[in-house]
């Protein structure tokens, strides 16, 4: 998902208004996008044994 917040002006040039629901701020797009796709659990796993690896590597070499 891509989240773009664009400025009131900017956006009335190139689209009609946006529906009134929080205030029209933040435009949301369902369109791929390149890049790597990865789940959202993936990356909360992965960052969960990142967390690990730090806390074992501080317990057996401790500074």
């Amino acid at each position: 998902m891509y989240v773009e917040v664009v400025s009131g002006s900017r956006r009335r040039r190139r689209e009609a208004p946006m529906p009134a629901t929080g205030a029209g701020l933040l435009r949301f797009f369902e369109e791929e996008t390149k890049g790597i796709k990865l789940r959202p659990q993936i990356v909360v796993l992965a960052g969960a044994l990142l967390i690990a690896l730090v806390l074992l590597a501080r317990g057996f070499f401790p500074i």
